[in-house]
């Protein structure tokens, strides 16, 4: 099982690929430039299962219609935003100039609670991390060690809390309860920017300090 990193449109939101041995993999968060990824995809000869989305905020969401009917794979997001798929207010599509208006059709499958999800050859767990936005999950790959964090933690850095559904107590809450409990020596797969490790952020996160 391996993981690749490929930071699509203007903002370079993360994309992840992960990927098993039989060439069957699973997309987390892809934001935009769908013939890109979908030629990425097929250069790789892999074979796209499903569609996971951290959250969903317009930057993250892009491509997600383009995957999904290429591939006729399903599409998982938090109940806590299933509505935003199709709500530019709420996506954040309406309030960005660069970005047109974007209307998703609905998610295949709306996760409710935290539990450990078996896929194919995939299996992890997810973790309910709120505070950039209500519905923002991680996803935990115990046994490969790394975790899909979005935009809920980053090197050096914590998301955004002063968008709509935001909340910085919450956020901070989400870190330190369910993120700094994994191993220390877990890879942070954030939704922007370079990779870190748990460890890392404990030790020097400046935003993490003193909480």
């Amino acid at each position: 099982m391996k993981w690749s990193q490929i930071p699509l449109g203007v903002l370079q939101t993360n994309c992840y690929i992960v990927e098993s041995p039989d060439k069957t993999c699973l997309i987390f968060d892809p934001g935009s430039e769908g013939k890109k990824l979908i030629k990425w995809l097929t250069k790789r000869e892999l074979n796209p299962i499903a569609i996971f989305l951290t959250h969903a905020h317009f930057d993250h969401i892009g491509a997600v219609d383009e995957i999904r009917d290429y591939y006729k794979i399903p599409v998982y997001i938090h109940e806590e935003e299933q509505d935003w798929l199709t709500d530019p207010a709420l996506n954040g599509s309406k309030y960005f100039q660069m970005q047109e208006l974007m209307k998703m059709k609905k998610a295949d499958y709306i996760l409710k609670k935290e539990e450990t999800m078996t896929i194919s050859n995939f299996k992890f767990s997810i973790l309910e991390t709120p505070g950039h936005s209500p519905g923002s999950v991680s996803y935990y790959f115990e046994k490969e060690g790394f975790v899909v964090s979005g935009d809920a933690l980053f090197k050096s850095s914590i998301g955004r809390t002063d968008l709509p559904g935001g909340n910085h107590k919450l956020l901070m809450k989400s870190i330190h309860e369910k993120l700094l409990f994994l191993p220390e020596e877990t890879t942070v797969l954030s939704g922007h920017g370079p990779i870190t490790t748990i460890g890392e952020e404990m030790d020097s996160n400046p935003f993490l300090n003193g909480f």
